[in-house]
């Protein structure tokens, strides 16, 4: 797929929670372009530091509109920049980068926590209306804030929270085997803190049912030149933003 390097505009940002923001930009190209679980990376136009662009997952698409979003969490200089910028504000974004989600899945759910629900909200979306299940883990009440955009988009949304502030308590693996046993689920999709990853796809491959993951590594290119975010696949080394970074669980040798 072609890559773009764009001059975006800033149509708006949204507070999600105390931590973490939502940003529309104007970039038709990348908009018309861009598939469930790729990701874009982004520098803002007005500053010259930090030098190295950042890389955010695409969390929707308005292709009438020409738009796209992405959902962050602010930490370091990069998105501290990046909460500042306003409307008409200009990003410099080359994407859409890395090979997004396989769509086959008739009956599929998708399984996230913190910032790896972001690519799974766009793969809902591009399921189409009531197609998915979600289950997603948060510490409390307060990370789930994500329930609002999912609902109109999944027919099931499942919780769990570890205080039980907010459906069942514990990890998203005290209802996961639940949900995959009775289910009948074809294919699981899942993004999220490693732990988590490893849990649901160690459990999926024991139900023998198939589960994509969409690996997170610190990327400085986002183009497969630098190295900076490889990892050990199954005979051979992987390269998280070109080979990735969604990938069948059973490529995946080191998490």
């Amino acid at each position: 797929m072609p890559k773009t390097i764009a001059t975006a505009k800033v149509i708006g940002q949204k507070v999600l929670n105390s931590t973490t923001n939502l940003i529309e930009v104007y970039a038709p190209e990348i908009a018309q372009q861009a598939g469930p679980g790729q990701f874009v990376n982004v520098q803002v136009c007005k500053n010259t530091a930090p030098l190295l662009r950042r890389p955010f997952g695409v969390a929707g698409v308005n292709k009438a509109k020409g738009s796209f979003t992405m959902i962050y969490r602010i930490i370091g200089e990069g998105t501290h920049i990046l909460a500042n910028v306003r409307p008409e504000d200009e990003l410099s974004i080359v994407g859409p980068l890395g090979h997004g989600f396989d769509m086959g899945a008739q009956k599929p759910i998708l399984v996230g926590g913190g910032l790896g629900l972001a690519p799974l909200l766009y793969l809902a979306e591009g399921f189409g209306q009531g197609r998915t299940d979600i289950l997603m883990g948060g510490r409390c009440q307060e990370d789930l804030f994500w329930t609002e955009m999912y609902a109109p988009l999944s027919q099931q949304v499942y919780t769990t929270t570890d205080d039980g502030s907010m459906g069942t308590k514990g990890t998203v693996m005290a209802l996961f085997p639940q949900l995959l046993a009775e289910g009948g689920y074809d294919c699981v999709y899942v993004c999220g803190p490693v732990p988590m990853m490893k849990a649901v796809a160690a459990a999926c491959q024991e139900a023998g049912v198939k589960c994509q993951v969409s690996l997170e590594k610190y990327m400085a290119c986002g183009l497969g030149a630098c190295l900076s975010c490889s990892c050990q696949g199954i005979g051979k080394r992987l390269k998280v933003c070109t080979d990735g970074p969604v990938f069948w669980a059973e490529e995946v040798g080191e998490w």
